[in-house]
């Protein structure tokens, strides 16, 4: 999956201009290009409120003017904040950790206000589109900050350390006169290695950066809820919940639905993957009557189990063909492998991407400095400057994840005319469930047809196909769920900080089946090892993202007119595929989801049968492999 959250949310996004000199940001504030207006001055706060805010009773026309008023000045600072948060995360020193900061607090502190003056229009009688307006005022930032100033500051530097923390994160083994090991080095040797200790030592070694970021979460925590109580929710975790057109218990409800639905299939798969992991390593290592150490997965949270494919893969069910080698033998650098997937939206009938995008888009792992290399697609200016971030190789997983992150991008330029309230996706689990749509078209049948692959595996192949990529998408769906849970009881106060570390392993072990590789304790803060809890990105989104890209590409795959086996069907090169695909995009958020998702599918639930469809033919073939072995944990 791409793994970063692509939208960059908004005013969540941390970061500021950063090559910019402190004077630039003094200058930035007396124009405004950045910076919020002086909060702190009456009359310029005064300039972006409506005349008829001073009524006594509220009216129709005073809040579409406040809306108006409310986008005007939200969109420079979305647009400092982005560009912000790219050289912070493509630039990381202290300072540029400290102008982080800075930024994020002026957003925070603009959206509260508009938050807290949003609440004079409740129980009014107003357009669509101004309620919802309104509405996403509220929700424009993930994490909210309190109108206090100082507790604004304080959680900015605690947002931006905490960020900073994690992108820096190394593993020392032999410090002082050991290399120390990036990120990129571990997750090269969970993916390669299959001595059981050395991964041990590697888990171990990786999520020992976290221990020092627990006490500032805590206190981002407490904060936050401050924030999130001024805006009128329970804590922060309701109103992450509040943001998807339902009810927060109902929301809560609906991913409980889907994860039933898929849950027996998760269950196959992880009860065939054991039973070979046991046979691999012994039941000293790892038994079918105990959960899966997290060591074992080829992934540094689990998530992704490509990585032990070799390990577990059918007989007489390969492929044939190894893209990774396949890229590395026709030599196509990082920005081809880029080129491939643009060319991938303009066969659907999309215009190319700017210039700029190949000017401005980091491809590769900068020598000379420290940057954040988690996968990200940009859309500096919510118009037209487009980027991704990302530290490509020459491997098959990059390929893909280069579909999924120009996903985003298209959509965001497909929206770039709605007001700018209106420009982001349905709801946060329709932009990544967009990015990895397109990547399910990368078939062998699309392969070929770009010139990478000179024959097609036949039919027989399709168990080892399909379990390559169940090992991804299927092992990732527990996780995608539970992230957002273990915090959801954080922000309540139902997990507190002296459990942090226990409630985790509860909710991995309930979901995953999964158990730590060492015995932990709450010295440990092992949530903060995952970028996305570091970086406060919520995580719901990559759950749905999981169920909606099946949906998704199933009536794509319709609608282009394919017959075959869901799991062959590429959308590669369909006018009409992509001309429905636009007519969603372009809708940003300016409806409900639900009709958004109708537009695409002519359904307006979300529904888990299109997974189960597209891995039938596995599901059988694992039912009948884990007969005699133990199934669930």
């Amino acid at each position: 999956m791409s793994s970063q959250e692509f939208s960059k949310r908004r005013a969540a996004t941390l970061g500021i201009f950063c090559l910019i000199i402190a004077s630039s940001l003094v200058a930035a504030r007396r124009t405004n290009n950045i910076m919020t207006i002086d909060t702190a001055n009456p009359k310029s706060a005064a300039a972006t409120k409506p005349a008829q805010m001073k009524s006594a009773a509220p009216t129709a026309e005073e809040a579409r003017q406040f809306v108006e008023a409310a986008e005007n000045r939200l969109l420079p600072l979305w647009v400092g904040a982005q560009r912000a948060s790219w050289v912070q995360e493509t630039f990381i020193t202290p300072d540029t950790e400290e102008m982080a900061a800075e930024a994020d607090q002026a957003v925070k502190a603009a959206t509260a206000e508009l938050a807290a003056q949003a609440r004079r229009y409740e129980g009014l009688q107003l357009p669509e589109d101004v309620a919802r307006k309104l509405k996403l005022i509220r929700f424009s930032v993930d994490i909210p900050a309190p109108r206090d100033t100082a507790e604004s500051t304080e959680l900015s530097q605690l947002n931006a350390s905490l960020q900073s923390d994690y992108g820096k994160g190394k593993w020392c083994p032999d410090a002082p006169q050991g290399k120390c090991l990036s990120l990129s080095d571990l997750d090269h040797l969970m993916a390669t290695s299959r001595d059981p200790k050395e991964l041990q030592r590697a888990w171990e070694g990786w999520h020992a950066i976290a221990p020092p970021m627990r006490k500032r979460y805590a206190r981002m925590v407490a904060l936050a809820n401050k924030g999130a109580h001024e805006t009128g929710f329970a804590d922060v975790g309701a109103m992450w919940r509040s943001n998807y057109d339902m009810a927060p218990d109902a929301f809560a409800a609906e991913l409980d639905r889907l994860w039933q639905q898929v849950r027996p299939l998760y269950v196959s798969l992880h009860a065939y993957v054991r039973w070979n992991l046991e046979k691999k390593y012994g039941p000293v290592v790892v038994s079918e009557d105990r959960p899966i150490p997290a060591h074992l997965l080829g992934n540094m949270w689990s998530q992704d189990w490509t990585n032990i494919y070799p390990l577990v893969a059918p007989a007489d069910a390969d492929p044939g063909y190894d893209l990774t080698e396949i890229l590395k033998a026709k030599q196509i650098e990082p920005v081809g492998m880029v080129h491939y997937g643009e060319r991938f939206f303009m066969s659907l009938g999309f215009a190319a991407l700017p210039e700029t995008f190949w000017e401005r888009s980091m491809f590769t792992k900068p020598r000379d400095r420290e940057v954040v290399c988690h996968a990200s697609a940009w859309d500096i200016d919510y118009v037209e400057d487009l980027r991704i971030k990302m530290c490509i190789e020459q491997k098959a997983d990059d390929f893909t994840t280069i579909h999924h992150e120009l996903g985003h991008n298209f959509y965001q330029r497909a929206y770039d005319k709605q007001p700018p309230l209106f420009r982001n996706s349905a709801n946060d689990g329709f932009h990544e469930a967009i990015g990895d749509t397109i990547a399910l078209s990368v078939t062998p049948e699309y392969l070929k047809e770009i010139g990478l692959l000179e024959n097609v595996p036949p039919a027989s192949s399709d168990i080892g196909l399909l379990m390559k990529r169940a090992l991804d998408k299927v092992a990732f769906l527990p996780f995608g769920l539970l992230i957002d849970k273990w915090r959801w009881e954080v922000f309540s106060g139902k997990v507190t900080p002296e459990n942090y570390n226990k409630a985790w392993w509860e909710l991995r072990e309930k979901y995953q089946g999964i158990a730590p590789s060492s015995l932990r304790s709450e010295e440990d803060f092992d949530p903060g090892a995952k970028y996305h809890v570091a970086a406060n990105v919520p995580y719901a989104r990559y759950f749905l993202a999981a169920i909606l890209q099946y949906q998704f590409h199933r009536a794509l795959c319709r609608e282009s007119g394919y017959k075959g086996p869901l799991h062959r069907c590429s959308i590669y090169n369909n006018k009409e595929a992509g001309a429905r695909l636009n007519k969603m995009l372009a809708m940003g958020q300016n409806r409900p989801w639900p009709e958004a998702l109708e537009v695409l599918t002519g359904e307006k639930q979300m529904d888990a049968t299109a997974i189960l469809e597209y891995y039938a033919p596995l599901k059988q073939w694992l039912d009948q492999q884990n007969k005699g072995h133990k199934v669930d944990w």
